[in-house]
């Protein structure tokens, strides 16, 4: 089955640039060359394309020895697996010759190259991700993606169990394409085949899981996806807890009502970070980073107690103690639990305090504590956070005269 792609996007992305340069090495003398995947997908649904792929009949060998001798940077990243990653001006391409699955266990598979393009097709994981477009535009559609693309379907290719039983990390992609490219509820059999394979989740590295996860929670339809998988099982299995979903479903409106940046971290604390304990739960079972662990920790701190009757004052003190990033992080947290609505005026200010007022550098320094008879050493210390301190509770004074007589007092301390 062929579909001709609409002549724009055939000029946008296939008749020139390095995308077309590429092509024209691989698309001739007997063999063939076509951009598959994520690329012909997001380009049917009027989206950008990404990271475009190619395809190709051409043995990884003789990949190699086109593209060198077209001048291009030939890199063998996965060459094993028929993967030739080509650098044009600095634009990675994977180039991967025509495969398909001898053996599969787990992440790996042995696989054998040939020249069948159905063959390639059938072993990729859902349909809308099967199809692939030749230099002139024309779609090959070997798996019925393209109506499961108009149609908005997540749907796996072949037996859903053998697909996600070739690799488990599938049922978490299955719901993460399905929050991102889906439309109602997700495919009935697919769903069903994820669920009687929960188990397998176990297996998955935690950094595969992690990323998967972070993807997932930016997708436009994140909220209700998640609240399939937590129905499901399937999100307790994950994230090691009962989700949050009324407070992450509050977040996503509260983020669109004042027009903040789709954050996947503080989504994640939103969904499944009360307390200290479960930012720690999360670094272990999504193995986050040092940074990540300590931003959700910042979320689980005394977040009841803010609103936006703290005042003026205290909100510009937060900030400055905060920073701009765990500001947000921890007064979006704050209003997503406090039952207000998305569109409150009170807590919409307080929430945009960091795009209307910069927090000021502390002015004073040792020097203004030591000639006023502080000794160097710890007192020191002890003597410029207390100045700072009250310079803080002060609400920022920038005035000598103000400036000067915290400096005393701090130094008489």
């Amino acid at each position: 089955m062929t579909h001709r792609l609409p002549h724009r996007l055939a000029v946008a992305w296939l008749q020139a640039g390095a995308v077309a340069q590429l092509l024209g090495v691989l698309d001739r003398d007997g063999e063939e060359a076509r951009v598959v995947g994520g690329a012909v997908r997001n380009a049917l649904l009027g989206e950008e394309a990404g990271d475009v792929d190619i395809a190709t009949t051409a043995m990884p060998v003789d990949v190699i020895a086109r593209v060198e001798a077209a001048g291009f940077k030939a890199v063998p990243t996965g060459i094993e697996h028929g993967t030739v990653t080509v650098v044009i001006d600095g634009r990675p391409f994977e180039v991967t010759t025509l495969r398909q699955d001898v053996e599969t266990y787990g992440r790996k598979a042995k696989v054998a190259f040939g020249r069948d393009w159905r063959a390639d097709a059938e072993r990729r994981d859902f349909t809308m991700n099967a199809l692939s477009v030749a230099p002139d535009g024309t779609i090959h559609d070997y798996v019925d993606g393209f109506a499961d693309i108009e149609a908005r379907r997540v749907r796996f290719i072949g037996d859903p169990r053998q697909r996600i039983a070739e690799d488990y990390l599938r049922i978490l992609r299955f719901f993460r394409f399905h929050a991102a490219y889906g439309r109602g509820v997700p495919d009935a059999t697919g769903l069903h085949a994820c669920v009687l394979a929960r188990a397998g989740l176990d297996a998955l590295s935690r950094e595969r899981v992690r990323v998967e996860i972070l993807k997932l929670l930016l997708a436009p339809g994140a909220a209700p996806t998640v609240e399939v998988m937590a129905d499901s099982g399937l999100l307790t299995r994950v994230l090691g807890g009962v989700p949050l979903l009324a407070g992450f479903d509050r977040l996503l409106q509260i983020e669109a009502a004042i027009g903040a940046a789709a954050d996947a971290l503080r989504r994640l604390g939103a969904l499944a970070v009360l307390v200290i304990e479960d930012a720690e739960r999360l670094r272990q079972r999504l193995r986050l980073t040092n940074a990540e662990h300590e931003r959700l920790q910042s979320m689980a701190t005394r977040w009841r107690g803010l609103a936006p009757s703290i005042g003026g004052q205290a909100a510009r003190a937060l900030l400055y103690r905060l920073g701009p990033e765990r500001f947000t992080d921890r007064v979006l947290i704050a209003w997503a639990r406090a039952g207000a609505a998305a569109d409150d005026p009170a807590w919409g200010e307080l929430a945009t305090l960091p795009a209307r007022w910069v927090a000021p550098t502390f002015p004073l320094k040792s020097a203004d504590l030591v000639q006023r008879g502080v000794a160097k050493g710890p007192a020191l210390g002890v003597a410029l956070r207390a100045a700072e301190e009250a310079w803080i509770d002060g609400d920022f004074p920038a005035d000598p005269a103000a400036l000067a007589a915290i400096a005393s007092a701090a130094a008489r301390r």
